[in-house]
């Protein structure tokens, strides 16, 4: 099983695929030095083989990347970033991390 995950800025979204095949992705909507990720989706016969934790680690490593800043309004993304904020909570913009449950503790 190959597993390879990709930017694919021609249909607005990160995908995932396994064996050539997408099983995954995450919609984004880039406005400027920001991208909005409202939606994540996994086939739901392959959850459970952490393929949207890897999803959203590519999604926001290649956004850090790019120096741009990310709006989580998908829960999925927001729960990577709290439970990872050393990692990702500099990307989501000081002003913002409130609305998406990230403020300070």
């Amino acid at each position: 099983m190959t597993t390879e995950v990709r930017n694919n800025p021609g249909r607005h979204r990160y995908e995932i695929l396994v064996d050539d095949e997408v099983v995954g992705y995450a919609d984004y909507d880039r406005q400027g030095d920001t991208i909005a990720i409202p939606h994540t989706f996994v086939d739901p016969d392959r959850r459970g083989e952490n393929l949207a934790r890897q999803l959203v680690g590519f999604a926001l490593d290649d956004i850090r990347a790019q120096q741009l800043y990310v709006l989580p309004a998908c829960p999925y993304v927001q729960r990577v970033i709290a439970r990872n904020r050393d990692a990702y909570l500099d990307l989501v913009p000081a002003g913002d991390r409130a609305a998406y449950g990230l403020g300070d503790d």
